[in-house]
């Protein structure tokens, strides 16, 4: 199974793609589209659109993970996100690949075994699950945690549904 993590965000989406054969996941690839601040939002969301779409052809995963049920107090971050989501929701929907949401403590919990888990704590236990060597960049790493988590959620530890 082939499992695409996507971590959302305007200007550094972070892409990361495990397979899980029997008990062994490694991780298949991983990237942060980074994106300049001076770029046009449509040319934001356009590129984040080629990448996913390669991302999709070149792994062809067979489900996709992406934080779900998210909290913000700025409104126009909130529509922002929301757009990106839409863009990731869509591109995968369009290669029949299935999305899953999981709470950042979800993800956390499942990777760590704590839901308040530092940031680092995750890096550190997503690069041992993994044995990468080296750290990937922060949207990378969450990228990867998600995909972990739909992994261990499809093993029966947790619930989920697609969106």
């Amino acid at each position: 199974m082939k499992v695409l993590g996507i971590d959302a965000s305007l200007r550094g989406t972070g892409l990361a793609v495990i397979e899980q054969q029997g008990s062994r996941t490694a991780s298949r690839h991983w990237e942060v589209v980074k994106i300049s601040a001076k770029a046009p939002h449509s040319e934001c969301l356009k590129t984040i659109r080629a990448r996913l779409d390669a991302v999709l052809a070149a792994h062809r995963p067979d489900a996709a993970a992406m934080e779900g049920g998210f909290f913000c107090k700025n409104a126009k971050v909130a529509i922002v996100l929301g757009e990106v989501r839409g863009v990731a929701i869509s591109c995968c929907a369009a290669a029949g690949v299935p999305v899953f949401e999981y709470s950042p403590r979800s993800a956390k919990q499942n990777i760590t075994g704590w839901g308040a888990a530092p940031k680092e704590q995750v890096a550190k236990m997503v690069k041992a699950v993994l044995g990468l060597e080296e750290m990937p960049p922060p949207d990378a790493t969450d990228a990867l945690a998600l995909a972990l988590c739909h992994a261990q959620t499809c093993r029966g530890i947790f619930k989920s549904e697609p969106i």
